[in-house]
């Protein structure tokens, strides 16, 4: 069965198992506190520019995400989100658990507008009993957005202005970002990441790692006792260079950044096809998923021969669902999808 259902199928790329068994019969302190998270940790605030980044590897984005947010969100406040992300409708109320309500903004192709996040914060502080509200206590976006589209350096830029104004953390969630740090049109650098969020992890699970994601303080505003609160979420790993012989493996001679750049360029091939051909494009996303709106008879005809993301209903007749490539998909897999197709 051809399948592009998601980007985390394949086990992790053979540069990463290669590193595993180099270092198998090793052994090392638990918890990250080891000579190859270090080397990775250098390696990561290299590539962002920022050398007094304190870095942490996580064992999954769920668990990332809600330690997170939990750790820089007042308790008696909630998380701002698009009505789409992450955090919202696919983590079953992980961020809910803690006590932080996600508080909604309508997405534009996935993104939030900074003049509406803006207008919500100020709504907020103008009503006399906001007090007995839940606060907007920071801002969560990603890059890539849940629909793959991008923020421009400009959109980000504006967002940050207004995190500061309301003095709210802006957290970045890269669970795809090697994706668009690549792709085409984008125009944000991981130096820029880091100079505008005030948190964000570099996603491995999704980019080629087995497992994983590198949460990144970019500010010296790592919360008090983090690796305790990450142990409180069950997202401390004891074998912690697991985790870091991955990264550094990730990060050495670009790694990270070709293998999704080749993710990406499966997509371009496949969406030229799409277009080609008449398909509908549901959103005009330059990363690695690809969104189609389908006829349900085309819809169970492709999936008879291939494994494609369900999305969302469209209508009584029509549906959403996404092609999704990974930095293991091969030339050969993308001519036989084409073919389907």
């Amino acid at each position: 069965m051809l399948s592009f259902e998601n980007d985390y199928s394949c086990t992790a790329t053979p540069e990463i198992i290669e590193r595993i068994e180099q270092i198998a019969q090793n052994q090392y302190p638990g918890y990250g506190n080891d000579s190859i998270c270090e080397s990775a940790k250098t390696k990561i605030r290299e590539v962002c520019s920022c050398p007094d980044a304190q870095i942490f590897f996580l064992v999954g984005g769920t668990q990332t995400n809600q330690t997170i947010i939990d750790s820089i969100t007042p308790q008696y406040a909630g998380v701002v989100a698009a009505n789409t992300g992450h955090v919202n409708v696919h983590e079953a109320g992980a961020i809910e658990f803690t006590g932080h309500k996600v508080l909604t903004l309508p997405h534009h192709d996935g993104k939030i507008d900074a003049d509406e996040l803006d207008e919500y914060c100020a709504t907020f502080y103008a009503d006399g009993n906001y007090t007995h509200m839940v606060f907007p206590g920071c801002v969560y976006i990603s890059q890539a957005t849940e629909y793959g589209t991008l923020y421009t350096l400009d959109e980000l830029e504006a967002i940050r202005k207004i995190c500061t104004k309301y003095d709210m953390p802006l957290f970045i969630d890269g669970a795809r970002l090697g994706y668009a740090l690549t792709a085409t049109g984008n125009d944000v650098t991981l130096e820029d990441i880091a100079r505008i969020a005030d948190v964000f992890y570099i996603g491995g699970t999704k980019v080629g790692a087995m497992f994983g994601e590198a949460v990144v303080f970019t500010h010296g505003n790592m919360p008090k006792n983090f690796v305790t609160l990450v142990k409180q979420h069950g997202a401390l790993l004891a074998k912690g260079w697991l985790l870091g012989v991955q990264f550094d493996t990730l990060f050495t001679d670009n790694l990270y950044c070709r293998i999704a750049r080749r993710a990406n360029d499966a997509a371009d091939r496949i969406r030229e096809v799409l277009v080609e051909r008449g398909y509908t494009l549901t959103f005009d996303a330059p990363t690695n998923q690809i969104f189609i709106t389908l006829d349900n008879e085309t819809s169970e005809r492709l999936q008879r021969s291939v494994r494609l993301g369900f999305m969302e209903k469209a209508d009584d007749t029509h549906t959403v669902m996404r092609i999704c490539t990974s930095w293991a998909t091969t030339d050969e897999q993308v001519e036989q999808l084409i073919a389907l197709l």
